[in-house]
């Protein structure tokens, strides 16, 4: 390293007053030797470290942070070297050894390399590496797959079969507004605004934004609250003492059990909010609307939740071009 400082100064020797080369040696021995006489002292999980503090800072739910956690850890564990050495052909073989060993979907795959690319990303803006490896390798292309959303006719199967005013309150809620269940669930009895049938939200990386819902869903969520015994401020809770705020696994696992109850499949929180938006770009809801309405910074995020809706294809072709 040394060397090739003095020769950088050499080369630059012509171009540089005294002062200014005496600088620039200074500036190449602080950046180059001392950095990395620093770095040779930073184990792999203290990178990890840092990454996850700095995605904490800009908001990044506990959630995406223990994925991003699991995965990075999972590399760091496979390639047995400092992580300034890794290569690209390195990140290539672990994920086709990932793929193999989980006999996992390109999606997945395509997920980790994301989680990966943004590590490596990271060390690279952060100047712990000259070179991200990740920049060679691209997205993973997968199969479009139409995904199916809840019909009119099931989710009045589920408001049928709900034991209590809570579910029925929650199924209300999550097919009229299409909040993400970690939105719902973060959800104060004080932040409903009844008269105006709309609610505050906090999004990914703690955005806020407004949601509304309608007259069915205010009636139901009026119904389960003047119910409740409890001083608990969430809006959702257990239905037995100590009255706790509801979780995400709570509800999943709740929605399940209801679609396997009524022969629906792949009852979710997320098929909610994939629903909405369809419903509403099918009824005529502007795109850019809905992006609002669902919390994307990306318009191309929101047309993966929307479906069209091959009836009203049918019929437009019709109108149009018959």
């Amino acid at each position: 390293m040394e060397e090739a400082i003095k020769g950088i100064l050499v080369d630059m020797d012509e171009y540089l007053t005294a002062n200014q080369s005496q600088k620039l040696q200074r500036v190449l021995v602080s950046r180059l030797i001392r950095r990395t006489e620093t770095e040779k002292s930073i184990p792999n999980a203290q990178y990890l470290t840092m990454f996850l503090n700095a995605k904490k800072i800009e908001g990044c739910s506990e959630r995406t942070l223990a994925y991003y956690k699991t995965t990075i850890e999972r590399l760091l564990e496979s390639v047995h070297e400092s992580i300034r050495k890794v290569t690209t052909n390195d990140i290539r073989e672990y994920l086709a050894d990932y793929q193999s060993w989980n006999n996992c979907s390109k999606t997945t795959i395509d997920n980790v390399r994301r989680n990966i690319s943004s590590f490596f990303t990271w060390l690279e803006e952060e100047d712990y590496i000259i070179k991200s490896p990740m920049r060679r390798i691209h997205k993973i292309k997968v199969t479009q797959v139409v995904k199916e959303i809840i019909s009119d006719e099931e989710i009045e199967k589920m408001r049928d079969e709900c034991k209590s005013l809570r579910d029925l309150a929650i199924i209300d809620l999550l097919y009229s507004t299409g909040i993400r269940i970690g939105e719902l669930v973060q959800l104060n009895v004080d932040d409903i605004n009844f008269e105006e049938r709309e609610c505050i939200v906090f999004g990914k990386g703690s955005k806020e934004r407004r949601v509304y819902f309608d007259a069915k869903t205010k009636i139901h969520l009026q119904g389960y609250i003047n119910n409740r015994v409890d001083k608990n401020p969430a809006l959702f809770v257990t239905l037995h003492a100590p009255y706790a705020r509801l979780k995400i696994s709570g509800i999943e696992i709740r929605l399940r059990r209801l679609g396997r109850e009524l022969g629906i499949s792949k009852v979710h929180p997320h098929k909610f909010r994939r629903t909405m938006a369809t419903r509403a770009i099918d009824k005529g809801m502007p795109i850019e609307q809905v992006q609002k309405l669902l919390g994307h910074s990306q318009i191309d995020t929101t047309m993966h939740y929307a479906i069209v809706n091959q009836t009203n294809v049918k019929v437009s072709h019709r109108k149009f071009i018959a």
